[in-house]
């Protein structure tokens, strides 16, 4: 590989992590437009930290920080850069391997799990504002009612629940849809995880063509 393929994949390393570090601003940008109009409120009160808002952010972060050190690793051409960029990136494939495993094997009892926290938060929706508003988004952005129907608010179901008197459940119709769109998120994992395989191929190629290059003119 010359000094003219040297380049090539260093600026193509460098652009792939530009529009990434792009996309990670937008998701930690929208994460905290979230966190500050806090419109979703919290839903799991075992796990008051699991909001919309703070996913965004922790997610944009992490796409933010590696992307960073994948453009000024490449760029630069330094090498430390360019493997803790590589270590990162192996660290969140093998980190959504294994997530992806867990939720496999662990299906049922995660099922059960969330059940759970949902019947929990609807006790709580007329005496904690943050649940209510949790309830009422949820309600009103996806057309459903309770967890698996009208039946499971035993004062009445609230306004932001449709009025059609056989609409569907929050819970159930969440699972119908990721059922029925399963093999779209499937590929988009795929997608993910081919990428960062790329730019953990490219990352170590330039690594390595730095040091054959350092060598070649005597550094």
């Amino acid at each position: 590989m010359g000094m003219s393929s040297l380049k090539l994949l260093k600026y193509v390393l460098f652009f792939f992590n530009l529009l990434f570090w792009i996309c990670g601003c937008c998701i930690l940008g929208f994460g905290i437009y979230l966190l500050i109009h806090n419109n979703f409120g919290v839903l799991f009160h075992n796990l008051p930290s699991l909001t919309l808002g703070n996913v965004f952010v922790i997610v944009g972060s992490i796409i933010m920080v590696v992307a960073f050190l994948g453009c000024m690793g490449s760029i630069k051409e330094n090498k430390c850069l360019l493997m803790s960029f590589f270590i990162l990136l192996l660290i969140i494939l093998l980190a959504e391997v294994t997530l992806a495993i867990l939720l496999f094997v662990y299906e049922q009892k995660l099922n059960e799990y969330v059940a759970k926290g949902l019947t929990d938060s609807i006790h709580r929706y007329h005496s904690d504002n943050s649940t209510k508003a949790a309830w009422d988004s949820i309600q009103s952005f996806l057309r459903c009612c309770g967890i698996n129907g009208t039946s499971d608010w035993t004062s009445g179901p609230p306004a932001s629940c449709p009025s059609d008197t056989n609409v569907e459940g929050c819970y159930a119709k969440a699972r119908l849809w990721f059922h029925s769109n399963f093999l779209y998120i499937g590929i988009i994992t795929i997608c993910v995880c081919v990428i960062e395989v790329l730019g953990m191929s490219f990352a170590l190629t330039l690594n390595c063509q730095i040091d054959k290059t350092s060598q070649s003119i005597g550094l």
